[in-house]
């Protein structure tokens, strides 16, 4: 059997916060589902969640979102004015560039350009 993607959920203190940083990196609308769930309806890809959990992020994620940026200077400056941080310089290697960042609420994701996957 296959699956599909259908969702990504992030564990996370503030749902409604963290959904609008994303929808305002990716596109969509943010959706305020209840307190304690957001979503991005998304307009091309898999929906992306946002679940309030107890307990804070304590270490590095298991599990991180690559986005593809043509500019990825440009992309970490539209990221950081939505409330991300950069993690370090621009890494180049035999794949590509990336830059790693954190989100509002400290996740990493990276901005990549030029990797062959």
């Amino acid at each position: 059997m296959r699956a599909r993607i259908d969702e990504i959920v992030f564990d996370c203190h503030d749902p409604a916060r963290l959904v609008r940083f994303w929808a305002g990196l990716l596109g969509g609308d943010p959706v305020d589902r209840s307190d304690d769930w957001s979503y991005i309806d998304p307009p091309e890809f898999a929906r992306v969640a946002f679940q309030r959990v107890p307990e804070g992020k304590t270490v590095k994620n298991r599990l991180h979102l690559d986005l593809d940026a043509g500019d990825i200077d440009a992309a970490a400056d539209e990221a950081a004015a939505l409330g991300a941080e950069r993690v370090g310089a621009i890494v180049t290697d035999d794949h590509g560039r990336f830059l790693v960042m954190r989100d509002p609420e400290g996740n990493e994701f990276c901005f990549v350009a030029g990797t062959d996957g």
